[in-house]
């Protein structure tokens, strides 16, 4: 059986490196002189590896998505494990406004998928960045960098200069999955892979880690979505 994979070169990488995203999406990242007959033999190698990936419990199927969803009066918009209607109305400030509801002004007709999508990064940086910050003084760990950014397939990650950053997107996943992804890459600067000790720290310091698993995979292709 033939493996399909994307191959993602950059200059500044030394090694060659295989990831298995949530959607089961295999991932080569790959130094700029790699051949293509080197990528095709690494990934031969790691076939047995990969197989028990894409078949992994974490990982969700690429579920129809439902059709059409616009930012229009009557339609919803997920925040916070919660869904909220929206509704188009002028607002004092002349942005969007929330209030157990997305109030959207109509000036912002063209482009409300942006405006709301900005509205959310926003949401993620005040409310996601303090949620960090305590959990790190819990863990008793030191971040060098939080950030909130746009990565359509890591809920967030962990470098080895004790930099961590958050999908936007989680701001829309309620807020216990968004502190056990939060501790989950914080427990990296600790462990940094998944041994039992990893999913202990975890554990200890977010106790409702399997259901936040659950919530993910149940629903985590939810959050993907533009609203």
């Amino acid at each position: 059986m033939d493996i399909d994979y994307k191959i993602v070169r950059s200059a500044k990488r030394k090694k060659l490196t295989i990831t298995v995203e949530r959607d089961r999406l295999i991932v080569v990242h790959a130094p700029e002189s790699a051949s293509e007959t080197l990528v095709r033999q690494v990934v031969e190698s790691k076939r047995q590896w990969l197989f028990s990936k894409l078949h992994h419990l974490q990982k969700y199927d690429d579920l129809p998505r439902p059709p059409g969803k616009e930012v229009v009066n009557g339609e919803s918009a997920l925040y916070l494990g919660r869904e909220y209607r929206i509704e188009i109305a002028e607002t004092a400030s002349g942005a969007i406004e929330f209030s157990r509801r997305f109030i959207i002004p109509p000036v912002h007709h063209s482009i409300r998928l942006e405006v709301l999508r900005d509205w959310y990064v926003e949401r993620a940086n005040e409310r996601i960045l303090p949620r960090v910050r305590e959990h790190a003084r819990k863990l008793g760990v030191k971040v060098a960098l939080a950030s909130i950014v746009d990565n359509r397939y890591r809920w967030g990650s962990c470098t080895i200069n004790d930099n961590v950053s958050f999908n936007w997107r989680l701001i829309k996943a309620p807020i216990f999955v968004v502190d056990y992804v939060i501790v989950h890459e914080l427990a990296h600067l600790l462990e940094n892979n998944h041994t039992p000790r990893f999913w202990s720290i975890v554990r200890a310091t977010s106790p409702l880690m399997e259901k936040a698993k659950t919530w993910l995979k149940e629903h985590g292709q939810l959050l993907e979505q533009e609203i």
